[in-house]
C-alpha cells in the first residue's frame, strides 16, 4: 500500500475508510434482516420482521450507504412482499 504524500490525500483516505465500515455495517445489517424474513416458516415471523428491514432499506436508500438507491430499495421489497404471499399461500 502507498502512502499519500498530501495531507489531503491522507484525510481522504480516512473519510474512505470511515464510509467502508459504515457500508459493511448497513449491508450486513439488511442482509441478516432479510435473511430472517426468508428462512420464517410462517407469515407472522416475517411480518415482524418487515418494517425492521423496510426501514433499514430506508434509511440506507435516503443516505446513499452500501450502494442502495430507490429503484434497489423497491426491488429488495417487491421480493420481501413475494416470499411473504408464498408464506401466506403455503397455509
Amino acid at each position: 500500500m502507498t502512502v499519500p504524500q498530501h495531507k489531503s490525500c491522507k484525510k481522504q483516505m480516512q473519510l474512505s475508510a470511515d464510509a467502508h465500515k459504515v457500508n459493511q455495517a448497513v449491508r450486513s445489517s439488511i442482509r441478516d434482516s432479510l435473511k430472517v424474513v426468508r428462512t420464517a416458516k410462517s407469515k407472522e415471523e416475517a411480518m415482524a420482521e418487515m418494517p425492521k428491514l423496510f426501514s433499514k432499506l430506508d434509511k440506507a436508500a435516503k443516505n446513499s450507504r452500501a450502494g442502495f438507491n430507490a429503484n434497489r430499495v423497491a426491488n429488495y421489497k417487491s421480493k420481501v412482499s413475494k416470499v411473504i404471499k408464498k408464506l401466506e399461500a403455503a397455509k
